[in-house]
C-alpha cells in the first residue's frame, strides 16, 4: 500500500519525479549495472543513486559523478535488495527510450537493476530474487503482463544492452511469468 516492497533495504534516493496523473504502470525493465565497470560489491551502486558518488574513489567515477540516476531497486550479488524509489512515483533508470509506440518508458516503467554487468553470469540467488519481486508488482500492478516485462536493451536498442547476453531470460520467465 505504501509503494515500497517489505522485504527491501530502503535508501531513499532523490532522484525521482511524479507519474502522469492517469498512466497505469504497465512495464518492468530489468537492467544491469556494476561500478566500477565489472566489479562487485562496495557501495558505489547506492552513491551514484543518492548523488553522492565521489568522482576521485575511482578514475571511472569522474565521468559519472554527476549524472542524476536511480532505479526503484537493486538487487545485489549476495541477494540483498534495495529500494530506493517508491514504486508509484517515475525513478530515472530508462532515459531516452521507446516501446510499443510510446516513448519516455520511465513514465510508466518500474525499473530493477541486477549487480551485473553484459558479459558475466548472475547469481542464483538474484534470479529468485527478481522472481518474488517480479511477482510481487504483478500482483499489485496488474497491467505488467509478461509481454511487458523487458529489459533495457528493449527500450533503448543500440543505446544500451543490459541486462545483456548472460541474463538467463528463460529461466527468469519459468520462474514467475
Amino acid at each position: 500500500s505504501d509503494h515500497w516492497w517489505p522485504d527491501a533495504r530502503r535508501v531513499v534516493s532523490p532522484n525521482f519525479s511524479d507519474r502522469p496523473e492517469g498512466r497505469a504502470i504497465d512495464m518492468l525493465v530489468v537492467h544491469n549495472i556494476s561500478l566500477p565497470p565489472g566489479e562487485f560489491g562496495g557501495p558505489w551502486i547506492e552513491h551514484l543513486f543518492t548523488n553522492s558518488l565521489d568522482p576521485s574513489a575511482h578514475p571511472y567515477f569522474e565521468s559519472i559523478a554527476q549524472l542524476t540516476v536511480s532505479a526503484h531497486v537493486l538487487i545485489d550479488r549476495l541477494g540483498q535488495v534495495t529500494q530506493f524509489v517508491p514504486f508509484n512515483k517515475k525513478a530515472w533508470h530508462a532515459g531516452q527510450s521507446f516501446f510499443d509506440g510510446e516513448t519516455q518508458c520511465n513514465e510508466f516503467s518500474i525499473g530493477i537493476e541486477l549487480e551485473g554487468c553484459d558479459d558475466q553470469n548472475f547469481t542464483d540467488i538474484q534470479y529468485e530474487r527478481l522472481a518474488e519481486l517480479t511477482q510481487y508488482l504483478r500482483d499489485c500492478y496488474p497491467h505488467i503482463v509478461p509481454g511487458r516485462v523487458v529489459g533495457h536493451s528493449d527500450i533503448a536498442p543500440g543505446r544500451k544492452t543490459d541486462p545483456g547476453p548472460c541474463f538467463d531470460w528463460q529461466r527468469y520467465r519459468k520462474m514467475c511469468l
